[in-house]
């Protein structure tokens, strides 16, 4: 019974992996892409995650397995070379998003003491000391892992309310409300291009696909605990959004692009404000750099146990699956070589395939899931146009990132291809 998780945890796993480092991360570039519209960008986003959802739902209830996403994939096309290869893409997407949340805590950490003077080396030392210290806990003790994400939750949703709050009160005759009028508005292609950039703030719902099997009363609390986080955290960011855009003007957010949350703060509290904010902020990455490392290492282990990575990846080093070292070492050479945009931008392509694949077997499993096949093809649809949209608005101004995205898919696509063909060869 110690192993069963409730409808409140399961509920806190997926608010968790949702506002772990995105929001934190994102919400200043989603401001510099869509302007006023910003909100917007984050319903456009938040409804394709809860389209999504609803696949997840149904294949938790037909599927409740630890492997969560791997295991849907699995379930819909086999141990294939495209089902091998999309599991490596969800891998990497994790080393991604760890990236983008090491990136965040680099950009919020100097706010608070600077090391050597210049911002850029102090973000890059910061981003990496932070990587290191989350590997070695992780190596110490998974419990502590789970402690850390108990805890960090609560503190960073009691803040991020307690900003909500007063950051309504200060809208109130502030000068930079108007921002949020409709003539500061970018075209709907580049609003929904910023929804898509930013759509990695949303995709650890489904980390809840993992804890399946543990869900206590499953028929009820599994349908809930996806529904009502998404649908929770879809508010929360798009109430954000509106108090960021309508108490700083364009320019401070676009000089406090990386930090924008805490500057969003000043204007209410002043520098108390910008202070617990960029606490709150470390807080929150920190611990899901911690959940990230844990949950990657996991999926690397699941991969090669299912024959679609070497079986080598099953073996451990210092008590913890190898890919929990891969993964830390990936995470730094990530985050020391690409910009903010370019993560977040491969981190989104990443994820609009895995969910668009996961919608298909959604939509291919109809029958045998119980689920109304048109709801899960319609999520397929979306994740598919809004990748197209991203690439190609994308190309225009972020080339490295559309590369880097594209890239990571084609190395996926190889190393299974290379796998399988050999395993083929040494079986005959």
């Amino acid at each position: 019974m110690s192993d069963q998780i409730s409808l409140k945890s399961a509920i806190s796993i997926g608010i968790g992996g949702m506002v772990g480092g995105g929001i934190f991360a994102v919400l200043g570039l989603a401001v510099s892409l869509s302007k006023g519209a910003t909100p917007l960008a984050f319903l456009f986003a938040g409804i394709v995650a809860l389209i999504t959802s609803y696949s997840y739902v149904k294949l938790t209830l037909s599927f409740p397995d630890n492997g969560g996403t791997v295991k849907y994939i699995n379930e819909g096309f086999g141990k294939t070379i495209f089902s091998g290869s999309i599991n490596n893409l969800l891998w990497i997407s994790y080393i991604i998003m760890l990236s983008l949340y090491a990136s965040a805590f680099g950009s919020y950490a100097p706010n608070l003491l600077e090391l050597t003077g210049n911002t850029n080396i102090d973000t890059h030392i910061y981003s990496s000391a932070i990587v290191i210290v989350a590997t070695i806990i992780n190596y110490y003790s998974v419990k502590v892992v789970s402690t850390i994400e108990s805890y960090s939750v609560a503190i960073k949703l009691i803040i991020l309310l307690a900003f909500i709050v007063i950051g309504i009160y200060g809208l109130f005759g502030n000068a930079n409300l108007p921002q949020l009028s409709a003539k500061n508005w970018e075209t709907p292609l580049q609003i929904l291009t910023a929804g898509m950039v930013i759509f990695v703030a949303y995709e650890g719902f489904e980390l809840i696909a993992n804890a399946g099997s543990n869900i206590i009363n499953p028929k009820v609390n599994i349908p809930k605990a996806y529904y009502y986080s998404v649908g929770f955290v879809i508010l929360l960011y798009i109430i954000i959004s509106i108090v960021t855009v309508g108490s700083l003007s364009f320019e401070t957010i676009k000089s406090a692009e990386e930090y924008v949350l805490a500057e969003a703060a000043k204007p209410m509290l002043g520098q108390l404000g910008f202070t617990v904010m960029t606490i709150a902020a470390l807080i929150s990455t920190f611990s899901a750099i911690n959940a990230s490392l844990y949950g990657g290492s996991r999926v690397s282990f699941q991969i090669a146990e299912d024959d679609e990575l070497p079986h080598e990846l099953t073996g451990k080093l210092w008590n913890q699956p190898i890919g929990l070292i891969i993964t830390a070492m990936a995470t730094l050479i990530l985050v020391n070589f690409l910009k903010l945009e370019s993560i977040s931008t491969a981190g989104s392509v990443g994820f609009l395939i895995i969910f668009a694949v996961v919608n298909y077997v959604g939509f291919k499993l109809s029958k045998h899931i119980n689920a109304k096949r048109w709801i899960p093809l319609i999520g397929c649809i979306l994740c598919m146009l809004s990748l197209i949209v991203l690439i190609i608005k994308q190309f225009e101004s972020n080339q490295t990132g559309v590369i880097v995205a594209l890239a990571i898919v084609i190395f996926c696509f190889i190393i299974e291809y290379l796998y399988k063909t050999t395993e083929k060869r040494k079986a005959s």
